[in-house]
């Protein structure tokens, strides 16, 4: 039995002629608005203005594309970024002003007189050799 695989599975279908019916809603209720201030406004000059930024924002909502992707979807973005909680991981902070009181002087007095020992090449082959030779031994009996 063959089965028939869906094909531009992606592509929305036309249903109003040239429109799909995402593209239809927003251009009808971009109309619907636009009528509806102008009714408010009662006034054709006055309402001008508002009715075009009504019809161009439900222009671009039906057909402009940023990268590929829908209008919409770049403004739920916006709204999210603009309106949502901000992670600033770079924040300078101000230094405290350096500490003059005794205290500071003694922690540094005890820094300086903290002397780390200096290895030898010949103690520090010594050293690797026993750490090799443990290991070895070491290894031999879970080997067993």
């Amino acid at each position: 039995m063959r089965f028939q695989v869906p094909q531009f599975i992606e592509v929305e279908d036309k249903i109003f002629g040239p429109l799909t019916l995402k593209q239809f809603i927003y251009l009808a209720g971009g109309g619907g608005l636009a009528f509806a201030i102008y009714v408010f406004i009662n006034n054709l000059f006055i309402s001008i203005i508002p009715i075009a930024a009504v019809l161009g924002l439900s222009a671009a909502l039906a057909f402009y594309k940023v990268n590929n992707k829908p209008f919409v979807e770049v403004m739920e973005s916006a709204f999210k970024y603009y309106f949502g909680n901000k992670l600033y991981i770079w924040r300078k902070q101000e230094k405290d002003q350096p500490q003059t009181t005794q205290a500071a002087v003694k922690a540094a007095k005890n820094y300086a007189s903290v002397m780390v020992p200096k290895i030898s090449d010949s103690k520090l082959k010594d050293l690797t050799w026993s750490l090799d030779i443990k290991e070895s031994i070491y290894s031999n009996k879970n080997q067993k």
